[in-house]
C-alpha cells in the first residue's frame, strides 16, 4: 500500500465571513497567538507524515506563499536575535516542499481539489480545509485517519456528532455501524433538513482520497453557481468502492466563523506554555475565565 505523502489545501476562497480585514490578507494567514492558523493545519499534516503540501490559491493569496518561502534577508537581520531567528528559521522542516496551484476561478471544492490533480499524480493524498482546526495533544485527526486508511485500503472522511439544528451547515454521512472510530459509509447527504438527515454525524475538512476521486470529480455536473461539490465526487467514489467515516478523537474549532477562530484565539492561548497563566489571570480580571 502506498504511503500517503502528499497533501492538498484548498486555500483560494475569499475569506468574505471575515471583511475588511480578508481584503488584503488572506483568512488562513489571520494569527492565532503567533501563527497564522494556516500553520497549525500543516504542522497536523507533517506530524502525520506528509511531504509535500500543495496550496491551490488565488493570485491574491500570494501571502501564504510569502509565509513558507524562506526569506534570508530577514534572517540575516535576525542573527543577533537568536529565538526569534529560530521561529523565522524552523516554519517548516527542511525536508518539506511546497507547490502553488492556481483556481483560476473559484468553483466550488471539488473543483478546488481538481485542480491539484497533475501535482498529486497517481497516488493516495490528503485533503485538509484550513477552516477547521483540530487539536489533539498525542494525536492529531489526520494521524488517526491514516491509521483507518491502512487498516482498510480506502478512503476516508472525518467526522463529528453534530446537532440536529446543525445538520443544514454539514455534509451528513449515512453509517449503518457504530463508529469506533470508523465505519464504512452507505451515503452522504449536502446541507440535509434535520428531519431527512441520515444521521448526527457532519463531516469536518479532513479527507484521505485514493485518486479515483479525480477521474469521478472530471464527470460531476455542475451545481448551484456553476460550482463542482466534492460531495457529489464523494457519492460517485461510494459507488465503486468503500468509503469510510472516521469518528476522530480531538476539539475542532471551525476558525471560517469569527466565533469559531475567537473560541480557538482563547483555547490556545490557555495551553500556551509562555502566555497561559498571565491570560488566565486577565480573563479572571474581566470575569470571564473559561
Amino acid at each position: 500500500m502506498n504511503k500517503i505523502t502528499k497533501a492538498v489545501f484548498p486555500v483560494a476562497g475569499m475569506g468574505t465571513r471575515f471583511l475588511p480585514v480578508t481584503k488584503s490578507i488572506p483568512k488562513e494567514m489571520l494569527p492565532i497567538i503567533d501563527k497564522p492558523s494556516i500553520q497549525y493545519v500543516v504542522d497536523e499534516a507533517i506530524a502525520a507524515g506528509i511531504r509535500e503540501l500543495i496550496f491551490v490559491t488565488s493570485d491574491s493569496k500570494t501571502a501564504i506563499e510569502n509565509y513558507f518561502t524562506p526569506m534570508p534577508e530577514l534572517e540575516q537581520r535576525l542573527q543577533n536575535k537568536p529565538e526569534a531567528l529560530d521561529s523565522v528559521k524552523n516554519i517548516l522542516p527542511k525536508n518539506i516542499s511546497c507547490v502553488y496551484v492556481q483556481q483560476q476561478e473559484p468553483l466550488g471544492l471539488g473543483h478546488a481539489v481538481l485542480c491539484a490533480k497533475d501535482v498529486v499524480g497517481d497516488e493516495p493524498f490528503a485533503v485538509l480545509l484550513p477552516d477547521d482546526l483540530i487539536y489533539h495533544e498525542a494525536r492529531g485527526c489526520l494521524q488517526q485517519m491514516l491509521d483507518v486508511f491502512q487498516q482498510n485500503n480506502s478512503s476516508v472522511i472525518a467526522v463529528q456528532q453534530i446537532k440536529p439544528e446543525d445538520c443544514k451547515k454539514y455534509g451528513v454521512v449515512d453509517v449503518h455501524d457504530e463508529l469506533n472510530p470508523a465505519a464504512k459509509i452507505y451515503g452522504i447527504v449536502e446541507k440535509p433538513e434535520p428531519h431527512d438527515a441520515p444521521s448526527n454525524f457532519g463531516v469536518v475538512g479532513r479527507y484521505l482520497f485514493k485518486p479515483e476521486i479525480f477521474n469521478l470529480l472530471e464527470k460531476v455536473a455542475p451545481g448551484s453557481g456553476g460550482e463542482i461539490q466534492l460531495t457529489d465526487g464523494i457519492a460517485a467514489l461510494m459507488l465503486a468502492e468503500d468509503v469510510y467515516a472516521c469518528k476522530f478523537a480531538g476539539i475542532r474549532y471551525d476558525c471560517g466563523t469569527k466565533v469559531g477562530f475567537l473560541r480557538a484565539t482563547v483555547e490556545y492561548a490557555l495551553r500556551h506554555q509562555g502566555l497561559a497563566d498571565e491570560f488566565r489571570k486577565l480573563l479572571r480580571e474581566t470575569g470571564e475565565t473559561p
